[in-house]
């Protein structure tokens, strides 16, 4: 069983959840992720390392509510605990001095980008970092961002907070601005870091993302997570989560992503049913 020692909502339908994981923690490295299963009956879910403490034995991971086991996790406390937490799994971010890296988070993907941030610029690189999110109830940890980027750009879909507009117009404006731009690092819904794929194309600078695709046991066993990156097979769980954002077959990998939609539906649909005969 996984303690949870601190628990945070980040906005209406995002929390953050402090795990006490020691040996998780101690290991811990940028874009790493680990899989929850919440009780014996729950299914198994990737979530990336958002932060982690080794000192302390922790390890903080961020999920919004999109279904049954997101809407589970929600409802736990602090001083509660969930039933399985394996990792870190997965290959960590590359962390060298490229020079200029831009990082760029889209909604619960701001998580995972901070500690990606975080890495890069201790290692001397100049961090610009664009996040952003559909509206200003959406965004979450702007000054944790800030606080690891030389300069943080902040965009909401409808102009609610900061600059309107999506991500990629600001990161097509700083990589036009900044023409020595080594590395781009997005993570986000997958439309979004396939558009953030095709604007640095063009610029021919590296473009780095990863890919929270469907998985079940993490460990490269399945197969469910297998993705097509420069044409060959991949598996997102031992050969990423991170890949070469410019050879993803992003087409194939959104099509993947919708093939259970109706079991999924039909899951939650039974967990709120339970959920009302149980309040009644």
């Amino acid at each position: 069983m996984y303690k949870i020692v601190a628990k945070e909502r980040l906005c209406p339908v995002v929390d953050c959840f402090e795990f006490e994981a020691p040996a998780i923690a101690k290991k811990a490295r940028a874009g790493q992720f680990v899989v929850i299963r919440v009780d014996e009956v729950g299914e198994r879910i990737p979530l990336t390392l958002a932060d982690w403490d080794a000192s302390k034995g922790t390890i903080t991971l961020v999920a919004m509510k999109v279904g049954t086991t997101t809407h589970k996790l929600s409802s736990f406390e602090t001083g509660e605990a969930i039933l399985d937490i394996i990792g870190p799994l997965g290959l960590p971010s590359e962390v060298e001095n490229f020079g200029t890296v831009v990082c760029v988070g889209g909604g619960v993907g701001v998580a995972p980008i901070f500690p990606i941030a975080r890495a890069l610029k201790q290692v001397g690189n100049k961090v610009i970092t664009i996040m952003g999110a559909r509206s200003k109830d959406l965004l979450f940890w702007e000054e944790r961002l800030r606080a690891v980027s030389d300069e943080l750009i902040v965009t909401t879909d409808d102009g609610s907070y900061a600059r309107k507009g999506v991500v990629t117009e600001p990161l097509k404006e700083v990589l036009e601005k900044n023409k020595g731009t080594n590395r781009v690092v997005a993570i986000g819904p997958a439309i979004m870091m396939k558009f953030c794929s095709l604007t640095t194309k063009p610029f021919g600078v590296k473009t780095i993302v990863s890919l929270n695709s469907i998985m079940v046991d993490g460990t490269g066993m399945c197969g469910c997570c297998r993705v097509s990156v420069g044409g060959v097979t991949k598996f997102v769980c031992v050969d990423g989560p991170e890949f070469d954002g410019h050879e993803v077959d992003w087409d194939l990998l959104m099509s993947r992503q919708r093939m259970y939609l109706e079991e999924e539906k039909h899951s939650f649909e039974l967990w709120k049913s339970r959920q009302c005969q149980c309040s009644s």
